[in-house]
C-alpha cells in the first residue's frame, strides 16, 4: 500500500463522502474515544473525573492506535467536492461574528448579583412583561402602516389603470397599449424607491429578513440586521415592493419588522439615534436579547396572518436555539398582543371599531367548507409530493439566479436596473395574459369573496375577463378568491395562465435587491394551481369531490411547504389564517409529503440561501458520521493566553494583532517551544472586556501600586453592544502607562465550559447548540489548555443531501483571518 493510500484509509466513512475545497483528511489521532468529559472548569460533567484522566487517556492511546490499524482495511470514499471548488456554498465566511448565549460568572458579576435584593427581582421580572406588550404593540402599529400605505397605493395605481382599460379596450378611444404604458409607469415609480432604500442605502433590508433572524437566533451576529435604520429600510421598501406590483409579499418582513423592535425596544436605547433612556439595563446581553428577538419574530407572524399560536410555533420551529416555559409564554404574550392590536386598528380603519375581524394582514376570510372524503387524502398526498417537486424546482432555479447576482450584478446600479427589469416583464406578462387569452365569465359573489373587478375587456356585453380578476387585484384579494369565488368563477385556462406566470415570475423576484416575502407568492401560486386541480375534478367528477376552494387551500399549502419545509408551524398559521381546524389533518399530511419529497433533492429555500451567504449557522443535529471526529481534530491551535496579572502592553499588542475574540487565563505561559501545552486554565476572557477595562483604564503601577480607574458591573452594559475599535482605544493610552499591570482575576469567567481531546464532535456540536456556546477550551488531562473550538470549527463540517445521497463536506474559509485559519488557526 503507497503512502497516499494509507492515508486515505486512515478515516472510512461509508456511504458518505467528506467534502473538502482544500483541507486535507482528519487524521488518526482524532479518531473517537468512549470518553463523555465534559466539564464546566474543572468539574467534570461526564462519567470520569481529573484524577482519573491519566490511566484513562493511556488506556484510549492504545485503543485508538488499535482502531487505526484496522481502519487500512475498510474501504474510504475518496474526497471531492459536492458544490464545486468555485461554489460560495463551499465556504463560509470569517465576517460573521458569534453572539455568546452563555452567561459570564466573574467576581463582579457575583458580588452584584449577592448585593441585589428581592423586590429587584420582582421589578426585571415585570420589565420583561412590559417589554413584551411594547413589541407586540410596536410591531402591530407598524404593521398598519405597512398594510395600510399599501391598500391605499395599490388602489390608487388599479383605479388609474382601470379607467384606462375602460377607456381604451371598450371605448376605443385610446391605444390599448396605454393602459400598459400608464400601468408600468406606476410600477417602476414604486419599485424604483424600493430598490434605492437596499441598493444605496441598507443592504441587509433585502429579502424577506427571515434567514437573518434565523441566523441571529442561531447565535450568529449579522451586521446591521437589527437597527433602526434598517427597519425602516424595510417598511419602505416593502411597501412600494408590492405597491409596485413584484410577485413578493408583506408577511415575511414583518418577522424581520418584529425583530427589529424587539431588539432595539428591550435594550432602552438606541445607538443610531444616540438615545438612551436609560431603562432595561439588566436586559444588555446577548442571551437576553435573543429572547426579545423571538418575541419579536413570533409578534410579526402573528400580525402577518392573525395566528399567535403559529407565531409561537413559527419562533420554536424555525428560530430559537433555546426554550424554556416562560419564554414560551412570554413569546405568546407578545403575538397576543400583537393580533389583537392590530385587529384594533384595523377595525377602526375600516370604520367599525367594535368589529374585531381583521387579525392579521393576510385575512383570507371565514373557511364554512368543512367536508371532505376519506379518499381524497390520497389525492392531498400526491398534491404534497407535487408541491415537494415544484417547491425544489422552484429552490433550485432561484439559488442559480442568486449565484449568478452574486458574480455578475454586484453594484448598485446594476441591482437597480434588475428591478426595473422584473417590474417591466412582470407587467408585460400580465398584461399580454389579460389581453390575449380570452376567459370570459358571468361574474357570480359568494360570501367571504372580495368583489370582483367589472373589466369587460374584449369580452361580451355581461361578461367579465376572469384572468384580469387575478392579476388586477392585491395578492391577499387574490388568494381569498381562489378560496371561497363560486366554481364558475375561474376556468381551467385562467388558472393554469395564471399560476404559470406567477411561479416564474416569483422565483425571478425573491433575492432582488428589494425587501419581499416568499409567503404571499407561493400561497397564492399554490392556490392557483390547487384550485385548477379542483376544478378539473369537477369536470370529471361533479358530486364526488370537495369543493374546488378546498383544492385551493391544500394547494397553497403544498407549495409553500415544498419550498419552505416548513411543517408544524405552517400547518398551525393556516389553520387560524383560515379559522378552521377541519382541515388541519389534510393540511399537515401534505406539509409533511412536500418536505420529505423536497428534502429528496434540495434544502429549503430559507437554508439554502443561508449557505449562499456563508453563514457559520448550527443546524439542529449534528452531520451524519461526524461521531469519528474528536475535539482533537477540530481545535484550533496556537492559543493566545494572558496571565493573571498581565501587561497592559501585552494586552494591546495582543489586541492589535489578532482577530481572536476569547483568550483563556493561565497560570503561567509555559517558554518552552516544545511543550505541547500553553499553560495551567484559570478561566476565560473576551476582548469585549478587556477593551472596556483599557476604556476605564483598570490598571495600576506595579511599583507604586496606584490604582488608575475602577470598573464597575454595570459599566459592560452601557457600553453594549457596539464596543470601540482596539485602535481608537489604543490612541488614549499613554505610553508610559504600557507598562503597568492588569489584573485580570475579577473580570474573568471562572466557569466556562471546556472538554478534554477526546470528547466525540457531536458531543461539543450539541453542547454549542444547546448552550449558545462562543468559545469551547480544549485541554488536557492535566487541565492545560490545548486548544480551541469555535462556531466555525464545528461549521466548517456540514450535511449535504441531494437525489437521495447524503454526506459531509468540509467547508474553506474566506474573509477576515482566513489566512490564519488556513493553518487551523480559527477566528475565536
Amino acid at each position: 500500500m503507497s503512502d497516499d493510500d494509507e492515508k486515505a484509509s486512515l478515516i472510512s466513512i461509508p456511504k458518505t463522502e467528506l467534502v473538502s475545497p482544500g483541507f486535507s483528511q482528519p487524521t488518526a489521532s482524532a479518531l473517537r474515544s468512549d470518553s463523555s468529559g465534559i466539564q464546566r472548569n474543572n468539574t467534570s460533567y461526564g462519567a470520569t473525573t481529573t484524577n482519573d484522566l491519566g490511566t484513562i487517556n493511556s488506556k484510549f492511546k492504545k485503543r485508538i492506535g488499535q482502531r487505526c490499524k484496522s481502519t487500512k482495511h475498510v474501504h474510504s470514499v475518496p474526497l471531492t467536492t459536492h458544490h464545486g471548488p468555485n461554489d460560495p456554498r463551499s465556504f463560509i465566511s470569517g465576517d460573521y461574528e458569534s453572539l455568546n448565549y452563555d452567561t459570564i460568572e466573574n467576581d463582579l458579576v457575583l458580588q452584584k448579583e449577592a448585593k441585589r435584593e428581592y423586590q429587584r427581582f420582582s421589578s426585571v421580572s415585570f420589565n420583561r412583561w412590559f417589554v413584551c406588550f411594547l413589541i407586540g404593540t410596536l410591531t402591530a402599529c407598524i404593521a398598519s402602516i405597512v398594510t395600510i400605505g399599501i391598500e391605499r397605493l395599490t388602489e390608487i395605481k388599479l383605479d388609474v389603470v382601470r379607467t384606462y382599460m375602460l377607456k381604451c379596450l371598450n371605448k376605443n378611444v385610446c391605444s390599448v397599449l396605454m393602459p400598459w404604458v400608464v400601468w408600468v409607469g406606476f410600477n417602476i415609480m414604486f419599485c424604483l424607491v424600493a430598490t434605492v432604500t437596499v441598493a444605496f442605502i441598507e443592504p441587509v433590508a433585502g429579502g424577506s429578513g427571515i434567514p437573518e433572524i434565523k441566523c441571529y437566533l442561531n447565535g450568529v451576529k449579522i451586521p446591521r440586521v437589527v437597527r433602526i435604520k434598517t427597519l425602516l429600510c424595510k417598511v419602505t421598501g416593502i411597501i412600494a415592493a408590492v405597491s409596485g406590483g413584484l410577485a413578493c409579499g408583506k408577511e415575511g418582513p414583518m418577522v424581520h419588522s418584529g425583530a427589529v423592535v424587539a431588539a432595539g425596544v428591550s435594550q432602552g436605547r438606541s445607538t443610531t439615534l444616540a438615545c438612551d433612556c436609560k431603562m432595561f439595563k439588566d436586559f444588555r446581553c446577548d442571551h437576553v436579547k435573543r429572547d426579545f428577538i423571538a418575541c419579536g419574530a413570533a409578534a410579526g407572524v402573528s400580525a402577518a396572518f392573525g395566528a399567535p399560536i403559529g407565531g409561537v410555533l413559527f419562533a420554536l420551529e424555525e428560530g430559537a436555539s433555546f426554550w424554556n416555559q416562560s419564554l414560551t409564554w412570554r413569546i405568546f404574550f407578545s403575538s397576543l398582543v400583537s393580533s389583537f392590536t392590530l385587529n384594533t386598528i384595523l377595525s377602526a380603519y375600516k370604520g367599525s371599531p367594535g368589529d374585531l375581524s381583521n387579525p392579521g394582514l393576510a385575512n383570507f376570510g371565514l373557511f364554512e367548507i368543512s367536508n371532505y372524503e376519506w379518499f381524497e387524502l390520497l389525492i392531498f398526498i400526491l398534491m404534497g409530493a407535487f408541491g415537494g417537486v415544484v417547491g425544489a424546482l422552484f429552490n433550485e432555479v432561484n439559488i442559480q439566479l442568486s449565484l449568478f447576482r452574486l458574480r455578475h450584478i454586484t453594484r448598485g446600479y446594476a441591482k437597480v436596473l434588475e428591478v426595473l427589469v422584473v417590474a417591466v416583464t412582470t407587467t408585460a406578462v400580465g398584461f399580454c395574459a389579460m389581453y390575449f387569452v380570452e376567459d370570459c365569465i358571468y361574474a357570480q359573489i359568494r360570501d367571504n369573496a372580495t368583489e370582483l373587478y367589472n373589466l369587460q375587456m374584449q369580452c361580451d356585453s355581461g361578461k367579465y375577463n376572469s384572468l384580469a380578476t387575478l392579476f388586477l387585484q392585491s395578492p391577499e384579494q387574490t388568494v381569498k378568491n381562489l378560496l371561497h369565488a363560486p366554481i364558475d368563477n375561474f376556468s381551467w385556462k385562467s388558472l393554469l395562465t395564471f399560476s404559470m406566470i406567477y411561479y416564474c415570475m416569483s422565483v425571478w423576484t425573491y433575492g432582488l435587491a428589494v425587501p419581499s416575502g416568499l409567503f404571499m407568492p407561493s400561497l397564492l401560486t399554490g392556490a392557483a394551481y390547487g384550485r385548477l386541480l379542483g376544478v378539473c375534478l369537477h369536470m370529471i367528477a361533479p358530486t364526488k369531490v370537495s369543493d374546488p376552494g378546498v383544492y385551493a387551500l391544500i394547494g397553497a399549502a403544498s407549495f409553500l411547504g415544498g419550498v419552505t419545509r416548513m411543517t408544524i408551524s405552517l400547518t398551525v398559521i393556516l389553520m387560524e389564517a383560515t379559522r378552521n381546524i377541519t382541515f388541519g389533518l389534510p393540511i399537515m399530511i401534505t406539509l409533511v409529503t412536500a418536505r420529505f419529497v423536497g428534502n429528496y433533492f434540495n434544502e429549503g429555500l430559507y437554508d439554502e440561501h443561508i449557505n449562499l451567504k456563508q453563514v457559520p449557522m448550527l443546524p439542529w443535529d449534528p452531520p451524519v458520521k461526524s461521531f469519528r471526529l474528536t475535539a482533537g481534530n477540530i481545535k484550533s491551535t496556537p492559543v493566545k493566553c494572558f496571565v493573571a496579572i498581565e501587561s497592559v502592553g501585552k494586552i494591546v499588542e495582543m489586541l492589535k494583532d489578532t482577530t481572536h475574540n476569547g483568550f483563556p487565563v493561565v497560570y503561567q505561559v509555559p517558554v518552552d517551544p516544545d511543550v505541547t501545552h500553553f499553560g495551567q486554565f484559570m478561566g476565560l476572557i473576551t476582548r469585549d472586556q478587556l477593551i472596556l477595562l483599557l476604556m476605564k483604564k483598570a490598571y495600576f503601577d506595579e511599583d507604586t501600586m496606584h490604582q488608575y480607574g475602577d470598573v464597575a458591573a454595570d459599566d459592560f452594559r452601557d457600553v453594549y453592544p457596539r464596543y470601540p475599535d482596539i485602535g481608537k482605544v489604543a490612541e488614549d493610552i499613554p505610553e508610559a502607562h504600557l507598562r503597568m499591570k492588569m489584573d485580570l482575576r475579577q473580570f474573568i469567567n471562572l466557569s466556562p465550559y471546556t472538554c478534554n481531546e477526546s470528547v466525540s464532535f457531536s458531543r461539543i456540536f450539541n453542547l454549542f447548540r444547546s448552550m449558545g456556546l462562543r468559545h469551547l477550551v480544549i485541554v488536557n488531562e492535566d487541565n492545560k489548555a490545548v486548544g480551541m473550538v469555535t462556531r466555525k470549527d464545528l461549521a466548517k463540517f456540514r450535511k449535504w443531501r441531494k437525489q437521495g445521497s447524503s454526506g459531509v463536506q468540509q467547508l474553506g474559509y474566506v474573509g477576515l483571518g482566513a489566512e490564519n485559519y488556513a493553518d487551523d488557526c480559527c477566528n475565536y
